[in-house]
């Protein structure tokens, strides 16, 4: 699924006793990959509220998850049912933020493709959830 500059994408995710697996990035998102962090959100918190301006980040996120985006000035928001995975490939200059309306953990995995620095981040804070 795409609308916009955001690509949407549910990922194939093999479920047997002991749980889950899935692959959260293809070998082209993984070799453009200069960060990889992984967050855990507790039922009600929120994520993200930023923008990147040179990074593209590919967030996979385990639902349930209200994903909201805001491009070219027009913000959608975006459900992950409970118990799928999706990857959301953000590019540069498209606000992104994550909330868990829970009620256990959400898991997002982050990939990005400029290293983080704090003595010059990439991401410009923009609060639109």
């Amino acid at each position: 699924m795409t609308e916009g500059k955001t690509r949407i994408e549910t990922l194939r995710t093999h479920r047997d006793a002991r749980g889950a697996l899935f692959e959260p990035v293809g070998v082209a998102e993984l070799a453009g990959t200069r960060n990889v962090h992984v967050v855990l959100t507790e039922p009600g918190g929120v994520r993200g509220n930023h923008r990147h301006v040179v990074g593209t980040e590919v967030s996979v996120v385990t639902g349930p998850a209200l994903v909201r985006l805001k491009e070219d000035g027009v913000v959608r928001d975006v459900e992950v049912p409970a118990g799928e995975t999706w990857r959301f490939t953000v590019p540069p200059g498209v606000t992104h933020a994550y909330r868990n309306p829970g009620p256990g953990t959400m898991l997002l995995i982050g990939f990005n493709s400029e290293l983080h620095d704090p003595a010059h981040p990439d991401a410009v804070r923009e609060e639109i959830l």
